[in-house]
């Protein structure tokens, strides 16, 4: 029984060897590829500095009440405690996708959606991913987590044009982002999931459906209580 046992973990571990090896050649060296001429073409210092140019651009000192909890609870709560991807997201992610059929979802970071966004576009696709991987880890070797954040949310799009935070807080409010009601800021904060669904401008009920997710988010996570979220959610 022990030889046969023996043989059956030595056959998944050969399967598994095979099928890690398949992923690798077949999208992690493309991937890195595609990676390693994005940088050459593009230095990730120089991506940086080109959003921290920007005229409006809004750094973490300068945000409003609970919009960084906000944004960190909804996107991705453990971005201060994991390096340039969560594995547990992955795996979360891989789950979901065998279960759907289809590549429907990416378990990206806070700092892989920003190697996407200021590099890779919305393609979908196992080469890109392991190209965002791989940026990912340059970017958290190269920048503070506050940085990159910085950078996330002075580079994501709002709905309705607008595709920096302070963009967002004048078109939607007409205020500067530091004088963003509770209310206002964490409803932004969880726009860019889906921006043309949630824009203020639309006002429908998955708009209000995204700001309790958002909310409940920051309840669970222990950023706020529930008889705060409430207030924060009735309010005008």
């Amino acid at each position: 029984m022990k030889k046969v046992i023996k043989r059956i973990l030595l056959a998944l571990l050969c399967m598994i060897l095979l099928a890690v090896g398949y992923v690798g050649v077949r999208y992690a060296l493309p991937g890195y590829r595609i990676y390693r001429q994005a940088v050459a073409e593009r230095p990730v210092e120089t991506a940086f500095e080109e959003i921290k140019n920007q005229e409006h651009y809004v750094t973490i000192d300068e945000l409003p009440p609970y919009y960084k909890e906000a944004v960190v609870s909804v996107e991705d709560h453990r971005y201060y405690q994991h390096g340039a991807f969560s594995v547990w997201s992955i795996l979360r992610a891989i789950a979901t996708n065998i279960r759907r059929g289809d590549l429907v979802e990416g378990g990206s970071t806070i700092t892989q959606q920003v190697a996407k966004n200021l590099y890779f576009g919305m393609e979908r696709s196992l080469t890109r991913k392991f190209s965002e991987l791989f940026l990912s880890v340059e970017l958290e070797r190269r920048f503070s987590k506050d940085e990159i954040l910085e950078v996330y949310i002075n580079s994501i799009y709002y709905g309705s044009g607008y595709y920096c935070l302070y963009d967002a807080a004048m078109g939607y409010y007409g205020v500067a982002p530091s004088d963003l009601t509770p209310h206002q800021a964490t409803l932004l904060a969880g726009l860019p999931n889906a921006p043309s669904v949630y824009s203020p401008d639309n006002n429908t009920p998955l708009t209000a459906q995204r700001h309790r997710q958002v909310l409940d988010s920051m309840v669970s996570y222990g950023k706020l209580t529930a008889e705060e979220a409430d207030e924060i959610f009735n309010a005008e």
